[in-house]
């Protein structure tokens, strides 16, 4: 384990969560750094928007791996790699990619459990057989369930909350380091995960959701902010160009 990824495992404490306001370049690593964050990440949709292609892996994968070196070379914190769903057919290219960042000199990788290509979730044991193949290259991964995503808001109940923790315990055995349940919103939900889950628990913050501080008190290890910050960058962005280009008028 090198001294970043250790570094990174320690970040995550219920309670006491990591922040990870998401990146998605060397510039946006080095303004969040100076800001005070302790580690950065970065999110698939800022990354693919800010070259301009649409998410869903359709970056090309080699776009993703020299974005990751660039900000490496840019910052002296634990870096994460929004990987998505790995860019591979099977396990053993999710592993080989894995590598890959791992030889970059990131800490950690986000994999998410959608199927791209068929839709839906992938099945739990198959999921855990890509996830293995990233951990055994040592690197800190961050087990996504797009389960919160896929399913209506109307139906963010215990039976859910339920299906989660059994995807929790399948990636845990799998050697993740932690279970990200993005668009889980409920308090209810988000408590009960973060005190029976096996992995240390990373939620997204949500437009008029829980608090920070809240979040803390539910046992919650770690906080993203996914495509925010790189919308928020390009509405402002877009508010100037505006009134620029419409001065010309």
């Amino acid at each position: 384990m090198t001294d970043k990824i250790a570094q990174f495992v320690k970040l995550h404490q219920p309670g006491k969560p990591l922040i990870l306001y998401n990146i998605w370049d060397a510039g946006s690593a080095q303004v969040a750094v100076r800001a005070g964050a302790k580690a950065v990440a970065t999110g698939s949709l800022s990354v693919a928007g800010a070259q301009g292609f649409e998410d869903g892996e359709k970056l090309p994968f080699d776009f993703a791996l020299t974005n990751a070196k660039h900000i490496v070379s840019a910052v002296d914190v634990p870096i994460s790699i929004d990987l998505e769903t790995g860019y591979g057919d099977d396990a053993g290219a999710v592993g080989a990619n894995a590598q890959l960042m791992k030889e970059a000199g990131v800490a950690g990788l986000n994999l998410e459990d959608q199927d791209l290509s068929a839709g839906g979730l992938r099945d739990v044991s198959a999921q855990a057989g890509r996830i293995k193949a990233a951990a055994d290259t040592g690197l800190f991964i961050n087990a996504r369930t797009d389960l919160f995503i896929q399913t209506p808001l109307a139906d963010h109940d215990d039976a859910l909350a339920q299906k989660a923790l059994e995807r929790c315990q399948a990636y845990a055995d799998a050697g993740a380091g932690s279970f990200f349940i993005p668009f889980a919103a409920d308090e209810k939900s988000i408590g009960d995960i973060c005190e029976k889950a096996v992995l240390p628990v990373n939620v997204m913050m949500m437009p008029d959701g829980l608090s920070i501080s809240r979040l803390a008190e539910l046992g919650v290890s770690r906080i993203s902010y996914g495509p925010g910050p790189w919308m928020a960058a390009m509405t402002a962005f877009e508010a100037e160009a505006l009134k620029i280009f419409g001065n010309q008028a």
